[in-house]
């Protein structure tokens, strides 16, 4: 008896912290304010490839974008008074299969990008071998991009 409780109990503890798990917090939204809601809309869907999603708002003043799995979304807010200066420390990062295509888009858009220390046109290799580049959007919003396939 005093086994199938101790088994009892150890499965209980287990779906306890199962359970606990799954009620963790989930990213549901990302908020950016921006200047010019066009401009940056065009800068998100055409350059990223981000696809729109309805908001509920119809204002004029928002866009959303689907981000990643989970529902998680990106959401673009008129208003901005001037571009941001934020550390790249404090960035949005965007994993896609191969970084070649974005750059050439980058280019072509005018759009400079740089490696971690700062050097310009350039891709950072992490020590896991991941392949990254850093880049400001119109507003000054760091982004960084990889080719991470998780």
């Amino acid at each position: 008896m005093r086994s199938f409780t101790l088994v009892l109990a150890l499965v209980l503890c287990s779906f306890a912290a199962l359970s606990q798990k799954t009620s963790a917090p989930r990213i549901n939204h990302i908020a950016l304010y921006t200047q010019n809601l066009e401009k940056s809309t065009r800068f998100y869907r055409d350059l990223l490839g981000l696809d729109t999603i309805p908001e509920p708002f119809h204002d004029g003043k928002h866009t959303w974008f689907t981000i990643g799995s989970g529902g998680a979304a990106l959401h673009l807010i008129e208003g901005l008074g001037a571009p941001v200066d934020q550390n790249k420390n404090t960035h949005l990062c965007f994993s896609v299969p191969q970084l070649q295509p974005l750059i050439s888009k980058l280019s072509a858009a005018g759009v400079p990008y740089e490696d971690w220390p700062g050097k310009s046109s350039s891709i950072t290799t992490r020590i896991d071998g991941v392949h990254q580049i850093y880049f400001k959007d119109l507003d000054g919003h760091w982004l960084e991009v990889n080719d991470e396939q998780k």
